[in-house]
């Protein structure tokens, strides 16, 4: 996680002087999934968040395989790895957007979104930031 917070602060940066380089794929991914497994639940134990009303997010990278499902019920965060379900809004694009977008880097008009769109929004009223 500190390599990816550190990663996240260099792009900060790189971006008031230059447009700052997009991370390497993997590390990307890697980050992505992170915010998943760990960050999520995290930051809705720091911060008060609602309890989850059964919503559905789809994570899609678009330069690899890699897709991520989140379903928020009650308390409960599930994870589904490559989940293909039906999700009410689907956020896809490179591991390096997705991972600045869950950072709050760059906005949902940075990514390919299906579904809908107000529910990315929604997801850091789930997730609050830290």
């Amino acid at each position: 996680m500190q390599t990816i917070e550190q990663a996240v602060h260099r792009w900060d940066a790189e971006s008031v002087t230059a447009a700052p380089d997009p991370f390497e794929p993997a590390f990307a991914a890697d980050a992505v999934a992170q915010t998943f497994e760990v960050m999520v639940p995290a930051r809705r134990g720091w911060k008060p968040a609602p309890a989850g009303t059964g919503e559905r997010y789809r994570f899609r990278r678009t330069d690899g395989p890699e897709s991520w499902t989140v379903e928020f019920t009650g308390d409960e965060v599930r994870l589904e790895p490559g989940g293909t379900g039906p999700v009410a809004v689907e956020a896809a694009g490179t591991a390096s957007d997705l991972t600045l977008f869950l950072w709050q880097r760059l906005p949902a008009t940075g990514l390919e979104v299906t579904g809908d769109p107000a529910l990315l929004d929604h997801w850091f009223t789930l997730v609050p930031p830290a």
